[in-house]
């Protein structure tokens, strides 16, 4: 009998992400203690970019857009906000969407799998993606079992299990 294997891989989906930037940009032009205060959402190249004339109010818009991408099933590891930054009179806050696995993040996964995961299981690193592949079907059911138990800095999604 063959290996069956699964992907571990850090996407996010685009679309879903441009939809949760509508909808805070559309909340954020209606909210009552948003008006007038300069605040605003959009993309900037391949970075979100909030806009508002106080840090707090930028923040807000930012903790709007958080609120939008749960709702989305998006997990906010993936969002990488910076600081909140004096522009002439407004303050900027730029953000962006993390993709892949790093280097160092997949051999921790790996690792981890190899010490705590069943007997028999490979894991290798393929790229910004982990290829897990056992005899066993139940050992990788197994595998993310343990993977959903643990807190990574980073977000998870498991594909092409076969």
């Amino acid at each position: 009998m063959a290996d069956s294997s699964f992907d571990i891989v850090s996407k996010v989906e685009r679309q879903e992400v441009d939809n949760a930037l509508n909808q805070a940009a559309k909340e954020i032009s209606q909210r009552y203690d948003f008006k007038g205060v300069g605040a605003s959402i959009s993309w900037s190249g391949d970075k979100i970019l909030m806009e508002a004339n106080s840090e707090d109010r930028v923040n807000a818009v930012l903790d709007v857009f958080q609120s939008k991408l749960i709702k989305r099933g998006i997990s906010l590891k993936a969002l990488e906000a910076g600081e909140p930054q004096l522009s002439g009179k407004e303050y900027k806050l730029f953000a962006e969407i993390k993709e892949g696995i790093s280097q160092d993040n997949a051999k921790k996964v790996a690792k981890l799998i190899r010490d705590e995961g069943p007997k028999g299981v490979k894991a290798q690193v393929q790229g910004e993606e982990l290829r897990v592949s056992s005899k066993s079907r139940d050992d990788l059911q197994t595998i993310i079992t343990l993977l959903k138990g643990q807190d990574f800095d980073f977000a998870l999604q498991f594909v092409n299990y076969r």
